[in-house]
């Protein structure tokens, strides 16, 4: 679903095609242990139908990070006002997908300074760094950051990640518009260890043989296709050629 922005008007795509979002509202505090409930029966349910792990999606204006930021949370009660209590849902939400699935098995996405869908807060630094020492004893799998504004300027706004990183005991990945020079760096620097890459793959689905031979990329998915385009712009761009994406053999070529 689009991220609700006030004042425009956003639809969903369904099964019908593209219909107008509902008019969000507070949720009620006796509704929130279901929400808990739901992201931890979603978490067994994903493991149950063959996947590895989760990853919990706290970033770019959706419900968790909706909760984190003062920009968006207007409660009065537990899950507002202080920044504690803005964070209790998220923290909750992890504890719980955690207990059920193990820690290990669970990663959770946080975008310190994106405005996608209006996020916006006053103290970002200190509502992360919060963030990141309440999940930072969960053990989780990694924790994923996305630096600057999802898929735009990654010096949006001021924010310090490497004192962030230094507060989070687990492996760090980092995310928004990496090639592979830059990725090469963050990783040989130690200021992370892991990238992701989101767009790329939907255009490369060989992205890492592509990365791997220094290959050209393919366009960018076509913006106008990306919701209810059927299976252009996701499995029909041109891979390379079969001899370009073969592995070499390691072993044949030891001394």
């Amino acid at each position: 679903m689009a991220p609700f922005i006030p004042g425009v008007l956003t639809k969903t795509f369904t099964k019908d095609g593209f219909v107008d979002c509902s008019t969000p509202r507070p949720l009620g505090l006796d509704e929130i242990p279901g929400i808990i409930a739901d992201f931890r029966n979603a978490s067994l349910m994903a493991l149950d139908a063959g996947f590895d792990g989760v990853e919990l999606h706290g970033a770019h204006g959706y419900l968790l990070d909706a909760f984190l930021r003062d920009g968006t949370n207007h409660r009065t009660d537990a899950y507002g006002g202080s920044i504690a209590n803005r964070s209790r849902l998220l923290i909750e939400v992890a504890q719980a997908c955690a207990t059920a699935i193990g820690a290990g098995r669970l990663g959770v996405r946080i975008s310190p300074v994106s405005t996608a869908g209006d996020s916006r807060d006053s103290n970002p630094q200190l509502l992360f760094e919060h963030v990141v020492d309440q999940l930072s004893p969960l053990g989780l799998a990694y924790l994923h950051v996305v630096e600057g504004d999802t898929g735009g300027a990654r010096d949006n706004l001021p924010f310090d990640y490497a004192t962030l990183r230094q507060r989070f005991d687990g492996v760090w990945m980092v995310n928004n518009g990496y090639d592979r020079t830059m990725a090469i760096e963050a990783v040989t620097s130690g200021s992370a260890d892991l990238v992701s890459f989101g767009r790329d793959f939907l255009a490369n689905p060989d992205l890492v043989a592509r990365l791997e031979q220094k290959a050209a990329l393919n366009p960018m998915m076509d913006a106008s296709t990306i919701y209810g385009g059927g299976a252009h712009g996701y499995i029909d761009y041109p891979t390379l050629p079969v001899a370009e994406m073969a592995v070499p053999d390691v072993a044949a070529s030891r001394p």
